[in-house]
Order: structure tokens, then sequence, then C-alpha cells
């Protein structure tokens, strides 16, 4: 299938590693211009490095914390002029930390609001103007606690549902400018986060790792984790030309984990 991603012009954020880094591999492999964001400038050098050998596409990147309202301005410019605009949009941010209400304090709320939400406000925000242009897409990536709580991980069941309602509701306002929006959920993808997440689970019930992801494995049906690069192609296709009237939708990509309708 065509998915008519050749000369797009792609903002990935938090593709340094994990799940952000996988989506841009898969639109450079399509033909897409990808502009890399994290904070961490040595990864983005490295992934550039290695991505530039896979595709047409042009692939640059920009060190930007995504808490900061003036790097977001600084990203979305830095992309535009060297790109000549913005045609797709990935929002997506490391997870908060795990732990329950007792567990945090303002500081704690706050900053997982500026990480989780606030982030992804701003960076649509500043790049509504260039989507606005000629259509585009958007793609929050969110988590599977949309559809199902994760126990110990309030934090991102709080600001992960709030990403699902700001979705629907800008699907409405920006459908008659062409930009379509939706939020996909990954469930237990082997990145980075899921190995720190099995850690800390097993470290709050006293117990090894193994038989934490034993737990986690029966509880999928399709008795596995996911793949980084398999959550990556479902995100490709709805960013693509080949997605032309989903919008305001959220996915999950687990594997059949949640049971939720």
């Amino acid at each position: 299938m065509d998915l008519y991603l050749q000369k797009k012009n792609a903002l990935v954020l938090a593709s340094s590693q994990g799940l952000g880094r996988a989506i841009a591999e898969e639109l450079v492999k399509e033909g897409a211009n990808v502009m890399l964001a994290a904070r961490n400038e040595e990864k983005l050098a490295a992934v550039q490095k290695e991505l530039s050998k896979l595709g047409k596409g042009k692939i640059s990147y920009k060190v930007t914390d995504i808490t900061k309202p003036d790097d977001i301005k600084s990203l979305v410019a830095r992309m535009a002029t060297e790109f000549g605009g913005i045609d797709i949009l990935i929002n997506n941010a490391g997870g908060p930390p795990g732990g329950t209400f007792a567990d945090f304090n303002d500081e704690d709320w706050q900053h997982s609001f500026e990480l989780n939400l606030l982030s992804f406000i701003r960076t649509i925000r500043e790049s509504l103007p260039h989507l606005k242009q000629h259509g585009g897409k958007i793609v929050n990536i969110a988590s599977s606690s949309i559809k199902e709580p994760i126990p110990g991980l309030l934090l991102s069941n709080t600001f992960r549902t709030a990403i699902v309602g700001l979705a629907k509701t800008l699907a409405s306002e920006l459908a008659p400018d062409k930009i379509l929006i939706n939020t996909v959920g990954p469930g237990r993808i082997a990145t980075d986060r899921i190995q720190h997440l099995d850690r800390f689970n097993a470290e709050k019930q006293g117990v090894t790792v193994e038989k934490v992801t034993g737990q986690s494995l029966s509880n999928i049906p399709l008795g596995r984790y996911g793949e980084p690069e398999e959550f990556a192609k479902f995100v490709t296709f709805l960013v693509s030309g080949a997605n032309t009237y989903l919008t305001g939708q959220s996915y999950l990509v687990d594997g059949g984990m949640v049971k939720s309708i």
C-alpha cells in the first residue's frame, strides 16, 4: 500500500528512544522528512545517523525540553524554517513515575501536568498555523490507561485520559481545516519504560522481575509484549495519506490485553 508519505514533513517528540524513535524510523522508511526532538543530544545525533541510512527523506534534530514553552516554540519555528512546513505532528512524552495518591505532592502533579498534557497542548498550538496550510495529521501517544486505569500509575491515569478529551474536542474544531487528530495508547510494548515499570512493580510486591513479567504476559491474549515497530506501523498509518476519515478516535495497540469495550 502506498501511504503517500513521500516528502511529508513530520515532527516527532521524544524520539531519541522507545516508541518515538520507532515511529520516526517507520516514517523515514516511507520517505518522510523527520524532525527529531528530545533532551539528550548524544542520543539524537546517534538516531539521526542511523535513520539517515534508511530512507530518502531529510532527518534533522533539535535538543528540546518539552516542559519549557520557549523550547517548543523554538522547535516548531526551526522545523518550519528548515523543512518548509509541518504536515504531521507526533506528540509523545516520557511517562510519569509510578505511585499512589499518598506518594505525590503538588510539585509531582505540576511536573506531570506540564510533561504529559500541557506539552501536547503547547506543541499543537504552535504547529497549527503550519498544519492548517494544507491539512495535516496529529497523533497523541498516550497509554492503555485511556481505556482502563492501571493500578499504581495514578499520574498517568489522570493525564493520559485528559489527552483523549483534548483530541476528541479538537477533532471537531480542526475538521474544517482538514486536520485529523487521534490518540493511540500502547499496551505492554518492549521498551525501556516497560522494563522500568516491571522493576518498579517487582520492588513494590517484593518479588522478582521475572514473576511480574510473567503476570503481565498471562493477561495478554497474544502471550507476548509488543515490539516498538508494531506500534509504530499503526501510528504511521494514522498519519499517512491512506487515512482520510479517522479522527477523534482512541486506539490501543495492546495484543488484546485491555478487556474493556
